[in-house]
């Protein structure tokens, strides 16, 4: 296998990469391999099971030209803005091009320290880092734009924690690493030579640099605009309205939407304190740091709307000096933001349609306000039961098929539940349709982290039996029933980033 890694990003803005090289790894152990993925970007499975391997995939022996750099970035974490946050446990090996084409970054977490580490140790443990190689790969299988994990390699190392746990290093694959907080700390780097100076950034500036280096990995027509900043802003706002929709159809927690988790590509990244819904319940919160509930299920339409806002702040000196006036600017900036919801609405809109089984050509031909009343009416007859967000919508094509009443013996407000029933049935659902997109499985809270548990003891077998159910999660199967249930005990549960 003969792999050859760019260094695009780092040759285009050296000023947010730092060459640095991985930890070695003690005793490296192959604990987690996604085979399809490693065949689908051009590598060879076996040959990444080789001690060879195992050292790419810890960064200990990047291939022949390679240069691995850890990436600058500033971020706003739970509100509070920090200037300069970085990779400081992760590594860039650098970019490889597929058997189709595609650019993808190669990218470590657990690799060891850096020069962004802020006094943290730089390491991973097996746990986190088998939430993320799953959940990603859960989250792909949902049709879900996401980073993935290509592997999991248990690194030998003890790594203190709350207790000693076994260290691990994840490498991930993605469309690229930028994202909100390169556009933050690129205008604050601007903005430092510009003060220091006494002059204007200039044409060549670092954020129009990343601007174009963004707009060249994902959004090409952005070079052609009359303000590729703005472009990029709108491109922004567009993908990431569909993406938190998308989350938000299946009951998925982020739990750390932090300016630098957010990417320009519009691809989900960093499963640190995620979850799933059982109970489906606006409010719900599970990391354990987020104590305010700025990450609640609810809010993220919102918290994301306000990260692109941060956005928009980053890009405005470039779309002021092509406007030519401040204000004027910062208005064609806020008529873009103030899209957002309703792209957003109707994105999400347009999946709880499906999802309810009503065929495109009804669902397009609804007047908006009976969709949104239709779908409303529905999410608070979940809510007022909280409902188990995943098998309520099978429950709902069951009953279509004439198979009792199972959805509506989940509820509370029986007399609510059977108006919003009647009105629905005469549209005409399609239960089949349903099945297309209502997953039987996904990673279920309570499961996961026995079978993490496990992991963490050195019984990999759970968690490779879970890999196989959520990977597969539109197709029932009766030996697989528990994976299917929510937590007996009703929770609550709680997640955490793992650092």
């Amino acid at each position: 296998m003969t792999l050859h890694l760019d260094h695009r990003f780092a040759d285009a803005l050296p000023e947010l990469a730092l060459d640095w090289r991985a930890e070695a790894a003690p005793d490296p152990r192959l604990l987690a391999l996604d085979e399809d993925l490693a065949r689908e970007i051009g590598l060879d499975p076996a040959t990444l099971r080789t001690p060879d391997g195992l050292r790419l995939l810890t960064g200990e022996q990047p291939p022949a030209g390679a240069r691995p750099v850890a990436q600058g970035y500033a971020g706003h974490q739970f509100g509070g803005y920090s200037p300069r946050l970085g990779d400081g446990r992760a590594l860039l090996l650098g970019e490889l091009t597929t058997p189709d084409g595609r650019l993808l970054d190669l990218h470590l977490k657990g690799s060891g320290r850096t020069p962004w580490s802020r006094g943290g140790d730089g390491l991973a443990v097996v746990g986190p880092m088998l939430r993320e190689h799953l959940v990603s790969a859960a989250m792909h299988a949902l049709g879900i734009p996401t980073t993935r994990s290509l592997g999991v390699v248990g690194t030998g190392r003890v790594v203190q924690r709350d207790t000693p746990m076994p260290g691990a290093v994840l490498a991930r694959v993605a469309a690229s690493h930028l994202r909100v907080g390169t556009v933050q700390y690129a205008a604050a780097h601007d903005a430092q030579r510009a003060a220091a100076a006494g002059t204007d950034p200039g044409d060549d500036c670092l954020l129009a640099r990343v601007v174009t280096h963004a707009a060249e990995r994902h959004h090409p027509e952005v070079l052609e605009a009359e303000v590729p900043a703005l472009a990029l802003l709108e491109r922004a706002v567009e993908v990431q309205a569909r993406l938190v929709a998308r989350w938000m159809s299946v009951g998925f927690v982020h739990g750390v939407m932090n300016t630098d988790n957010v990417t320009l590509s519009g691809e989900t990244i960093d499963y640190g304190p995620c979850a799933f819904l059982d109970g489906f319940d606006q409010a719900a919160v599970f990391s354990s740091i987020d104590t305010q509930g700025r990450y609640a299920f609810g809010q993220q339409p919102a918290v994301m709307q306000w990260n692109l806002t941060r956005l928009a702040e980053g890009l405005l000196p470039l779309v002021t000096a092509a406007s030519g006036d401040q204000e004027k600017a910062i208005a064609r900036c806020v008529e873009v933001l103030e899209r957002f919801p309703a792209l957003y609405g109707e994105e999400y809109a347009a999946l709880l349609a499906a999802k309810v089984g009503l065929p495109p050509a009804v669902s397009a031909g609804l007047d908006p306000v009976t969709r949104t009343d239709l779908v409303g009416d529905l999410l608070s007859v979940m809510a007022g039961a909280r409902v188990d967000h995943t098998g309520f919508f099978r429950d709902l094509a069951r009953e279509l098929r004439g198979r009792g009443t199972p959805a509506r013996d989940r509820v509370l407000d029986l007399p609510a539940y059977d108006a919003w029933a009647e009105r629905w049935r005469a549209l005409g659902p399609d239960p089949d349709a349903m099945d297309r997109v209502n997953p039987v499985y996904v990673p279920r809270n309570h499961l996961l982290q026995a079978a993490l548990d496990a992991a963490d003891a050195g019984d990999l077998a759970p968690f490779e039996r879970m890999l196989e159910v959520v990977t597969h999660p539109f197709v029932e199967r009766p030996e697989w029933s528990e994976y299917a249930l929510p937590d007996p005990a009703g929770g609550p549960f709680v997640t955490y980033c793992g650092t």
